[in-house]
C-alpha cells in the first residue's frame, strides 16, 4: 500500500518549516514507522567537498534516520534566491515530473513521506509554476507552518485561502516556536487562526533551544511526546 504523505508549506520563509517537518518525521520514526523525507528543491545550498549540499534535506534525513539520496533532494541550487532564479543561474531546468518520479519511489517503500516545500505556496519554482503547483502535481494535501507573533493571522489566512483557491486540501495549521510565556499577540493568534481560517489548528510546537537544529528537533520531539494531543495531531495529518 502506498505511503501516507503530507506536503509541508509555510506562511513565509524562515518560519521554521524544516524544523517542523523534521519533528513530524522523527515523531513517526519514534513510533516505529518507516519514514521517508523529501526536499524537492533547495536554493542556497552550501558546497562541501566539491559538491552542493542541502542542509534542510540533511536535517530531514537525520530526523527520519535515513541517508540523503538524490530522491530526497532532487534539485540543489547555489544562490539563496527564489528557486526559479537560482535554477536559471545554475543552468538547471526544474522538472515536476522528475520530482514526482522521485516521490513515487519513496512512497512505494515507506509508511510515510514528508515533503517540504520551499518558502511559501507562491514561491516560483520553474517558469510560471509555483510551489502550490508542485503540491498539486504530487496530489498531496498540505499542512501550513505559521509563526506565533504579530501578523501571523493575516499571513496564515492568506495562505489557507490561496491553497483552497488552487484546489489544495488543507489538513491544518501548526504554529511553530510558540513561546512558553506568550505575549498578547501570541495569546490570541492560535484561536484567531483556528476560528477564521476554516483550517484546523493541529498544534503548537513550543519554542525550543539547542546547540544546532538536530538538537532542537530532538528536544522538541521529547516535549511533544509528553503531550497527549500529539497523537491526535498525527492522526489528523495523515488520516
Amino acid at each position: 500500500m502506498a505511503a501516507k504523505s503530507i506536503f509541508i508549506t509555510g506562511t513565509d520563509t524562515g518560519v521554521g518549516k524544516t524544523i517542523a517537518s523534521a519533528t513530524i518525521a522523527m515523531l513517526l520514526r519514534r513510533m516505529g514507522h518507516k519514514v521517508a523525507v523529501m526536499k524537492p528543491v533547495t536554493s542556497g545550498c552550501i558546497e562541501r567537498d566539491g559538491r552542493l549540499v542541502s542542509e534542510d534535506a540533511e536535517l530531514l534525513c537525520y530526523a527520519a534516520g535515513v541517508p540523503v539520496t538524490p530522491d530526497s533532494a532532487p534539485y540543489l541550487l547555489r544562490a539563496p534566491v527564489a528557486p526559479s532564479i537560482a535554477a536559471s543561474q545554475d543552468g538547471v531546468r526544474i522538472s515536476f515530473d522528475t520530482i514526482k518520479e522521485a516521490y513515487q519511489r519513496l512512497a512505494e517503500s515507506n509508511d510515510f513521506v514528508i515533503v517540504e516545500g520551499a518558502g511559501g505556496l507562491m514561491v516560483p519554482l520553474a517558469g510560471g509554476l509555483l510551489v502550490a503547483d508542485l503540491a498539486q502535481h504530487l496530489g498531496l494535501p498540505i499542512a501550513v507552518v505559521a509563526r506565533p507573533d504579530l501578523g501571523t493571522v493575516n499571513h496564515t489566512l492568506l495562505t489557507v485561502f490561496c491553497a483552497r483557491t488552487m484546489g489544495l486540501k488543507v489538513k491544518g495549521v501548526i504554529v511553530n516556536r510558540y513561546p512558553d510565556s506568550p505575549g498578547e499577540a501570541e495569546s490570541y493568534a492560535p484561536h484567531m487562526i483556528d476560528s477564521l481560517s476554516g483550517a484546523q489548528l493541529l498544534g503548537l510546537f513550543p519554542d525550543t533551544d539547542g546547540k544546532d537544529d538536530r538538537e532542537v528537533t530532538e528536544r522538541l520531539v521529547e516535549r511533544l511526546l509528553q503531550q497527549p494531543a500529539t497523537g491526535i495531531m498525527l492522526r489528523e495529518l495523515f488520516d
